[in-house]
């Protein structure tokens, strides 16, 4: 059990030695898209919720 566990710890080891991180300015802008993009949502679901809820509200009376 002890042998699987040490194996693993290394496996990962070495896979994260493979992993490309990325530069500043990568990680900036995909936070400021990634946030854009989140906001952008947002106000969508925002303006179908209202619109669902006029339209339950006619609906329902």
């Amino acid at each position: 059990m002890k042998e699987k566990i040490l194996q693993y710890i290394n496996e990962t080891v070495v896979e994260l030695k493979k992993t490309t991180w990325p530069s500043k300015d990568e990680l900036v802008g995909s936070t400021i898209v990634t946030i854009f993009v989140s906001v952008i949502l947002a106000i969508f679901v925002f303006f179908v919720d209202q619109g669902f809820s006029r339209v339950i509200s006619l609906v329902l009376g």
